[in-house]
């Protein structure tokens, strides 16, 4: 006993009268063919071909999904570092103490800094320092 459920049963051996004497068999007789072996039709043989080749567009869709994945990045970068950079200007100019506009520059930076790495492909550092450079700005409106 293997341990496995079907170990204990025994396996089907019995041939049939016709084919142990030699007689040739018939086809109500004969074992029913899988359908891996012959495919009943063109279109099953075309699935298995692309089954072959889904490695190469495998390797295309994750380019196409890095591709995207990097220009999200940059673009979620510089939309960032812009809003810091005008949140900056904009407290300079008002009465809101020093802080404050240091806090939404550093921020800013630091999202234009996410927007060169996305650019670069390190689009997971890229994510964070994003959200790095939004916590920076964060803290310069807790301060506000």
């Amino acid at each position: 006993m293997s341990g496995r459920p079907d170990s204990d049963l025994t396996p089907d051996t019995q041939t049939s009268p016709d084919t142990a004497e030699g007689a040739p068999e018939t086809t109500e007789d004969a074992p029913e063919r899988a359908p891996e072996d012959a495919p009943e039709d063109l279109s099953e043989a075309d699935d298995q071909h692309d089954d072959e080749h889904d490695g190469e567009h495998d390797g295309d869709l994750l380019e196409e999904q890095a591709r995207r994945a990097r220009w999200a990045a940059v673009g979620t970068g510089i939309v960032l570092a812009l809003a810091g950079t005008a949140a900056a200007l904009l407290r300079v100019s008002g009465t809101a103490p020093a802080l404050v506009p240091f806090a939404y520059a550093c921020g800013a930076a630091v999202c234009a800094l996410a927007a060169v790495l996305g650019a670069r492909g390190r689009t997971r550092r890229a994510l964070w320092a994003a959200v790095a450079g939004v916590m920076i700005m964060a803290l310069g409106d807790r301060f506000d």
